[in-house]
């Protein structure tokens, strides 16, 4: 469980990173939104690698992937409607199903030794 929330905590802040420049960052010069963008992902990175360290043997290098996946969708899609104001339309909401099917896949079935 640990791992799951590390994992959620570390996509807020990346999320924040990667997308939070695009709102009230437009007339900063691109150096700028670089800089700040790598300050806030450094917290990411103190949660993730640890998140990734501590579900290793729990679960696999793939699922780790897949569960980190599904969390940044879920973080992201919270920060496109409530921060950047954006509609969720129906054709994401299809592709995040099948993304939701493709983590099903990865967690459904025992993995071969």
């Amino acid at each position: 469980m640990s791992t799951i929330v590390l994992l959620f905590f570390s996509n807020c802040f990346m999320t924040v990173a990667w997308y939070g420049h695009l709102k009230y960052g437009h007339a900063w010069p691109l150096w700028k939104a670089i800089l700040v963008s790598w300050a806030i992902a450094g917290f990411e990175y103190c949660l993730a690698v640890p998140a990734n360290r501590f579900g290793y043997g729990e679960f696999s290098g793939f699922q780790l992937k897949v569960i980190q996946e599904v969390i940044t969708l879920v973080v992201f899609i919270v920060f496109a409607i409530t921060f950047l104001k954006e509609k969720l339309a129906w054709n994401y909401v299809v592709a995040f199903v099948f993304l939701g099917v493709a983590a099903f896949f990865a967690f459904a079935f025992k993995q071969a030794s």
